[in-house]
């Protein structure tokens, strides 16, 4: 009987067409070049912990491994990496191995000091963006044990350096000693973009455990893990901090409020993972997604104004036949990372969701969320009445069952008009398999969870799904995708956290890389041998006092929100957006990309930005294929590219 339900089970998952719908990709691994003598450096395949989580510290240190491919140097294209290697807890700053010469620059690690820091810190995150508006690439560095840190770009930095950057409390902290006094944060998230239609960038920082001594083995025992499997509410939370002012110059800052009462106290105490927003309405304003381990995500609907931050929750709405999970907003499953997309090309957003799906393991489902709404009026008036239209639909198309999933990344890899979507998956690699323990926990009283003690052991040699593969999903012959992953030589069985994409090379070849937990970050340039024609816009507003071309300053800032519907000649809509940052561990760079096909164009892109001051704009354009520079003010302008 078990044999027997294994292949009914096995059949019903498998995709028909993957080898033939491989055939039309072709990805190239290449090495990335990292600081010098980086490789001898001692490498690290497990945390030290707080002595409550000894006895787990395997699945304490299962995650903070993260990339971002963006323009780095503000020569224009996205050619620059920020890596953070688990192995070492480094944050590196290097260029992908398609870069050019003029944009390679010896890579190096971002140092948090002269700022407090010390041994119960680990950073999780690096979002490139420009927080000063200055026209100059930033970093956000998230962390494990302390508040982010802003790496900010110097005016009279010639090329990226240690040097280079300044480094900025994100959360105001004083110390008179040297030491760290401020919050402990736990970071697993991060979202970027211009929450209140001020025309500045807004943070969201998503934390895991509650404050407290993760990482401190000389920790007081003030650490614990979640209330419950399926709606833990005693996490870190989510907070969201308002851009106030900023200064530029040799001596650069970001200031930044934080609005406690943004979001709702039960929405905001969640174990946040992944983040990522859109905006769903066409007020350009983004509504955010919360994605929460062991529970309840978030759709937050976004009714800010300029200067004050507020989202109002909407869940989807349950019919006879819909499973409770598959509500948005009131599923159960283990939410571990997001990403918006044109998942239909039809003009709107949708919303792919990893979750934990290990077949015969705590085997969930991947969330696939299909945009309902005749259009964004329809969407507005939905989301204002609290109601997510939104239907569950990943069984329908192929992609509900990959692993144990972390971060996802939709992108047109071969410029045909539709989406692929990319997956990190794994959990903890070992020799030992503890599954077994894990499926007795998952039944245990909720009442106990949160006490470390009750936890099974997962130590060095145990093993829960590291042998799982990122997944690539492509469109087969009759729609549905497949996971063609090991048929394109991706499935590497190294648990994978954070995917980051660009056109590195601007020949509209979309490229991505991968963060591994405790291995090395991989490369994989496109190499598709019949990529259609693409349309990528680099979307920029004035950087008020900095000339383009000098030092490592671009065209302009990144206009923030910034969406676009494309229509082509055949009537057929798509929809992109600059997006400022956002997903679990990876991130995308600010070129908004659309596969045309066949068509070279024109084609008709309405285009809807904030000004440096919020005014809200929107526009018409004719554009043909290939890439477009365009400086948004109150009126669009077509600029040359640097």
């Amino acid at each position: 009987m078990a044999a027997s339900m294994f292949f009914v089970i096995r059949s019903s998952v498998a995709v028909a067409g993957g080898d033939d719908a491989a055939a039309a990709y072709k990805f190239k691994e290449m090495p990335i070049a990292m600081p010098p003598g980086y490789e001898s450096r001692k490498m690290n395949t497990i945390r030290t912990v707080n002595p409550a989580y000894e006895k787990i510290r395997a699945w304490i240190s299962s995650v903070g491994a993260s990339i971002a491919i963006n323009d780095v140097t503000g020569h224009g294209l996205a050619d620059g990496m920020c890596i953070v290697d688990t192995r070492t807890d480094s944050v590196v700053v290097t260029w992908t191995p398609t870069a050019p010469e003029a944009d390679r620059f010896t890579p190096f690690v971002l140092d948090g000091k002269p700022l407090p820091m010390d041994d119960t810190m680990a950073p999780t995150g690096c979002t490139p963006g420009d927080f000063n508006g200055d026209g100059r690439t930033d970093f956000l560095v998230t962390y494990w044990g302390r508040t982010p840190i802003l790496f900010m770009a110097k005016a009279d930095a010639a090329t990226p350096s240690p040097e280079a950057y300044a480094a900025r409390e994100l959360v105001p902290s004083e110390s008179l000693d040297g030491r760290y006094h401020g919050p402990r944060w736990n970071t697993d998230a991060a979202y970027v973009g211009d929450l209140d239609g001020s025309g500045h960038p807004s943070i969201i920082i998503g934390n895991y455990f509650p404050d407290s001594d993760v990482l401190d083995p000389q920790g007081i025992r003030n650490v614990q893990m979640n209330d419950s499997l399926s709606s833990a509410k005693n996490a870190g939370g989510d907070h969201v901090l308002r851009f106030h002012s900023s200064t530029a110059g040799n001596e650069p800052d970001a200031r930044f409020i934080e609005e406690k009462d943004a979001i709702a106290f039960d929405a905001s105490t969640g174990w946040t993972l992944a983040i990522a927003g859109a905006d769903l309405t066409g007020d350009a304003l983004p509504e955010v997604y919360i994605a929460n381990d062991f529970g309840h995500a978030h759709l937050l609907h976004n009714v800010s104004t300029p200067g004050r931050i507020r989202f109002e929750e909407a869940t989807g709405e349950r019919t006879p036949t819909t499973p409770k999970s598959f509500v948005l907003g009131k599923g159960s499953f283990k939410g571990m990372g997001v990403d918006f997309g044109d998942v239909d090309a039809n003009g709107s957003f949708d919303m792919m969701v990893s979750n934990i799906t290990v077949a015969w393991g705590l085997e969930e489902s991947n969330f696939l969320w299909i945009n309902q709404a005749k259009n964004q009026d329809e969407m507005k008036r939905k989301l204002s009445a609290g109601i997510a239209p939104f239907t569950q639909e990943a069984a329908d198309h192929g992609v509900a069952w990959t692993g144990w999933g972390w971060d996802a990344k939709m992108g047109d890899f071969l410029n045909n008009g539709q989406q692929n979507i990319l997956q990190a998956d794994g959990f903890v690699k070992g020799d030992i398999d503890r599954w077994p323990w894990l499926q007795e926990m998952a039944m245990t009283n909720d009442d106990l969870l949160s006490n470390p003690k009750i936890w099974p052991n997962v130590g060095p040699g145990d093993d829960l799904a590291g042998d799982d593969v990122m997944g690539f999903y492509a469109r087969t012959a009759d729609g549905k995708f497949a996971n063609i992953s090991k048929q394109l030589g991706l499935a590497v069985p190294i648990p994978t956290r954070g995917i980051a994409t660009a056109d590195t090379t601007g020949s509209g070849a979309l490229d991505f890389a991968i963060a591994r937990q405790w291995g090395p970050p991989a490369f994989y340039a496109n190499q598709s041998p019949a990529l259609g024609h693409d349309l990528t816009l680099r979307l920029y507003r004035p950087a008020p006092g900095a000339t383009a071309g000098q030092g490592l300053t671009a065209t302009g800032a990144p206009a923030y929100g910034a969406t676009v519907t494309v229509t082509t000649a055949d009537g057929k809509k798509q929809i992109g957006q600059l997006d400022g940052g956002g997903g679990h561990g990876g991130f995308r760079s600010f070129d908004v990309r659309f596969g045309l096909g066949t068509q070279s164009g024109p084609v008709t892109a309405d285009i809807t930005w904030r000004d440096a001051t919020g005014g809200v704009h929107t526009k018409t354009q004719q554009l043909t294929a290939g890439s477009h520079t365009l400086m948004l003010t109150d009126d669009i302008k077509e600029v040359a590219a640097r």
